[in-house]
């Protein structure tokens, strides 16, 4: 996200407003104002807000980037999207059934959100969940937050998994990217496919929304889950000897 100071200037300009009246209006120091306004400070989201409403405009009108900058932690963007919609962090905490002060840490960025949560808040704020996942749709957060939801320490997965402690650290922090093997371990340890940990941020959301709704709901039935399940788990081999067996199946015209 960049903060564009040069039009930040316009703007008080144009309102008719000297540094330090504006400086006034948006509780900042003179100083500081006059180094966003040169470039030389990268304001927080909370100043740009303040100096949005002094000068009674969107944000948006001295940033450059959007809720998918890379540049903005996930906190940042929860923040961006909330503000949009004129909801206070205590409207959507309760919105989201979790408590204010979780989420005000969660904007601050001092606790990572469980995968559950995050999904819920881009639910509610409109958006999918991808357009603010950022690094938490990395393998390694991925298996953070699914390992703190399942209540293990990494000590205890580890000794479930036949890995050790060590290694979960270092795939935790993107350091190591594991085998399949694995991540096999570790998914059948948490009951979950192995796919989940590899398949990239919305690619789900993506490929349910060009579906016509009679295939998303075939989707969606739990016999369909539990075969691409098993599917998951085969190798190239096992893969191609049931694609020939249901070619071979749907050529015989049995019927059941």
């Amino acid at each position: 996200m960049i903060v564009r100071g040069e039009q930040i200037r316009a703007l008080r300009e144009e309102r008719g407003y000297t540094l330090q009246e504006l400086a006034g209006r948006a509780n900042l120091s003179l100083s500081y104002l006059s180094e966003i306004e040169r470039d030389s400070k990268r304001p927080s989201l909370k100043t740009i807000d303040k100096l949005a409403n002094a000068l009674d405009v969107s944000k948006t009108q001295f940033i450059i980037g959007d809720v998918t900058d890379t540049s903005l932690s996930i906190g940042d963007k929860i923040r961006m999207l909330r503000a949009e919609k004129k909801l206070s962090s205590n409207d959507l905490s309760r919105r989201v059934d979790i408590s204010n002060s979780y989420l005000s840490e969660i904007e601050r960025g001092t606790v990572v959100p469980a995968l559950n949560t995050l999904k819920r808040i881009a639910e509610d704020l409109e958006v999918p969940v991808y357009s603010i996942m950022g690094q938490v749709g990395t393998l390694g957060y991925r298996l953070k937050a699914l390992r703190e939801e399942h209540g293990l320490t990494q000590a205890q997965l580890a000794n479930l998994a036949g890995v050790t402690a060590g290694l979960i650290g270092q795939i935790e922090h993107g350091k190591v990217q594991p085998s399949l093997k694995t991540l096999d371990k570790l998914a059948q340890v948490m009951g979950v496919s192995p796919c989940y940990f590899i398949m990239e941020p919305g690619a789900v959301d993506e490929l349910l929304s060009i579906m016509n709704p009679e295939l998303r709901e075939l989707m969606m039935h739990p016999n369909v889950q539990a075969i691409l399940n098993l599917v998951c788990n085969l190798n190239e081999k096992e893969l191609q000897f049931i694609l020939n067996f249901i070619q071979l199946f749907k050529r015989s015209g049995i019927s059941i």
